[in-house]
C-alpha cells in the first residue's frame, strides 16, 4: 500500500466520519487533550492565583533564585496541562524563578519540540520517550550523570545512556496500561443467569476474556450499558492507544521470540494475536467501527466515567479523566486493570504493561544560567514536601526515587491496581514502543487501522503496511 494511497484513503475516511459522528449521550468536553488543542504558553505566577505552601527554608529559596535563570518546561501531555501550570506557578510563589510551561497538542510533541529547540527561547527542560528519542536529540540532551536528579534515581540502569554510558535521560515516573474495568458493572453480569464466569479472577487469557466480552455485549441491555468496550478512538493523534499501546504487545513478543530489543526489520510474526484483541475492542463497543475516526480519547474515557461501558483500554494516568469528568458514576473503589490479553501462550502469568517513555532531559544548549535553574526545579519537585505532593497527588506519578517514601506512592484506584500487578509474580510487559522506528510509522499504522475499521483496507493489507513502514522509517533513521 503506497503511503499516497492511504493518505487519500484516510481523507475520505476522515470526512466521512466527521459529517455521520458517533454521537454520545452526555459526551464530555475534550477539553485540551484533542487534535485542535494547539501549543499553549502559560506564564507562571497569573495575577490573582494563591501561592502554593512554603516548605522550603529561606535560605533555601534564596539559594533557587540566586542563579538568575529561567525554566522553559516543554510538556508532552495535554490531560495534565492544568497541573503543571499549577506546579509552575506554585514554584515561582515560592522561590521567585520564573517557570514558563508550554503544553504541545495529543500527537504534536516532536513538532513542537522541532521547532521550538532551536530558537532564541528554547525550551530548558524537555521529554524523549527513550533510546530513540534519545537518537533524534542528543545534541540537545545534557549530562545528567553528575546531577542530584540521577543520584537520587532509585535503579540507575533506569535513565537513558549514551555511547559514552553516561545518563542523558532521566525517567520520572513508571507507568502501566491494560484494560480498566468497572467492578460494579462486572459483578452485575456475574450475578446474571448463565455467566461464562462468575469473577474477575477467572479471566486469565484471551478466549476466557472473549468469550465474556461476547456474552457481555449480548446483554449489554440488561446491564444497563451502550457496549462493554468504550469507543475506539482512531481520530488522527488520537490513536496512539492502539498504534503505540496495543502494537507494544506483538512486537515485544517477536522480540522475545528471537531475543532481541530492537530490529531493522520485523515480521509482525504476532500480528494475528494484535488483531485479536483489536477486532474485540472494536466489535464490541458503544460505538460501531466505521464511526470510530470521529472519537478522541476524552470522549472514550467519558463513556467509561459516565457509566456507558464497562471497560477500556488506556494507563493508571486515566484516572484523573475518569474522576474528573462531569456526572461521574464511577466508583473510586470499582476502577480496576485487566491484562491485555491476546491469545499469547501461557498469558495466564502475564501481568500489565509497564515502563516509562517519559524522561526528563535538560538542554545542553542552554546557558548555565538556565541549566541550573532547570536542575533546581526538578530536585525540588522530587525532594521538596510541596513538589513531591505534585508528583504524587496531582500528576498521579509512581516516581523511581529514593526520595519517596512508603508513604509518598500514588493513592488512586489505578495506580494502586498497578502496584498490585508489579507485587503479584506475574509477568509484566515491557514497553517495546519505546524503539518503535518514529512517529511517522505509528501514524502510519493508526492510519491503517482506521481503514481496516472503514473497510477500506484487509488485515493482511494493515500487516504489510506496518513491515514496510518499519524498515523504511529504520532506514531513513540511520
Amino acid at each position: 500500500m503506497k503511503k499516497k494511497l492511504l493518505s487519500a484513503l484516510l481523507s475520505v475516511s476522515m470526512i466521512s466520519a466527521m459529517l455521520v459522528g458517533c454521537g454520545s449521550d452526555g459526551s464530555a468536553d475534550s477539553g485540551s487533550n484533542t487534535p485542535e488543542t494547539k501549543a499553549e504558553n502559560s506564564e507562571a505566577g497569573n495575577d490573582g492565583q494563591e501561592s502554593a505552601d512554603n516548605n522550603a527554608p529561606a535560605e533555601d529559596n534564596a539559594q533557587a533564585g540566586a542563579s538568575g535563570g529561567s525554566v522553559y518546561y516543554l510538556n508532552f501531555k495535554p490531560e495534565v496541562d492544568e497541573t503543571w501550570q499549577e506546579i509552575a506557578a506554585a514554584y515561582t510563589a515560592e522561590t521567585g524563578v520564573n517557570v514558563k510551561v508550554v503544553t504541545a497538542a495529543s500527537g504534536t510533541y516532536e513538532e513542537v519540540l522541532k521547532s521550538e529547540i532551536g530558537g532564541s527561547n528554547a525550551p530548558t527542560l524537555f521529554q524523549i520517550n527513550g533510546p530513540v528519542g534519545y537518537a533524534s536529540w542528543k545534541d540537545y540532551c545534557m549530562d545528567l550523570t553528575d546531577t542530584d536528579l540521577y543520584a537520587n534515581l532509585s535503579d540507575q540502569s533506569l535513565a537513558v545512556t549514551g555511547d559514552d554510558g553516561k545518563a542523558y535521560g532521566i525517567p520520572y515516573t513508571v507507568e502501566a496500561y491494560g484494560i480498566i474495568y468497572n467492578d460494579a458493572i462486572m459483578q452485575k453480569y456475574f450475578a446474571m443467569d448463565g455467566a461464562v464466569v462468575t469473577s474477575v479472577d477467572d479471566i486469565k487469557n484471551f478466549d476466557t476474556l472473549k468469550s465474556v466480552v461476547e456474552d457481555m455485549q449480548a446483554k449489554a441491555a440488561d446491564l444497563g450499558i451502550n457496549g462493554v468496550f468504550a469507543s475506539t478512538s482512531l481520530l488522527p493523534g488520537e490513536d496512539w492507544r492502539w498504534q503505540t499501546h496495543t502494537a507494544n504487545l506483538p512486537i515485544y513478543y517477536e522480540f522475545e521470540d528471537k531475543g532481541i530489543s530492537d530490529a531493522d526489520e520485523i515480521e509482525f510474526s504476532h500480528a494475528e494475536n494484535f488483531k485479536n484483541i483489536f477486532d474485540l475492542y472494536i466489535n464490541n463497543s458503544t460505538c460501531a467501527p466505521g464511526l470510530l475516526g470521529s472519537k478522541d480519547v476524552a470522549s472514550s474515557m467519558a463513556e467509561f466515567a459516565l457509566g456507558q461501558c464497562a471497560m477500556v483500554q488506556n494507563g493508571n494516568w486515566a484516572w484523573g479523566q475518569i474522576a474528573e469528568v462531569d456526572g461521574n458514576v464511577v466508583a473510586e473503589t470499582d476502577v480496576h486493570f485487566l491484562p491485555i490479553y491476546t491469545g499469547e501462550s501461557g498469558e495466564e502469568n502475564q501481568g500489565l504493561c509497564i515502563g516509562t517513555e517519559n524522561y526528563w532531559c535538560v538542554n545542553s544548549q542552554a546557558s548555565a544560567e538556565d541549566q541550573q535553574a532547570t536542575l533546581d526545579f526538578v530536585n525540588w519537585l522530587i525532594t521538596s514536601d510541596a513538589g513531591k505532593d505534585y508528583m504524587v497527588n496531582k500528576l498521579g506519578n509512581a516516581a523511581p526515587f529514593t526520595t519517596f517514601g512508603d508513604d509518598e506512592k500514588p493513592s488512586d484506584p489505578l495506580a494502586k491496581s498497578m502496584l498490585a500487578s508489579m507485587e503479584s509474580g506475574k509477568k509484566a510487559v515491557p514497553w517495546a514502543f519505546t524503539v518503535f522506528p518514529s512517529q511517522d510509522f505509528k501514524n502510519d499504522f493508526g492510519a491503517a487501522l482506521l481503514e481496516y475499521c472503514n473497510g477500506n483496507m484487509t488485515w493482511e493489507d494493515v500487516t504489510s503496511l506496518v513491515v514496510s513502514r518499519w524498515a523504511e522509517e529504520k532506514t531513513a533513521a540511520q
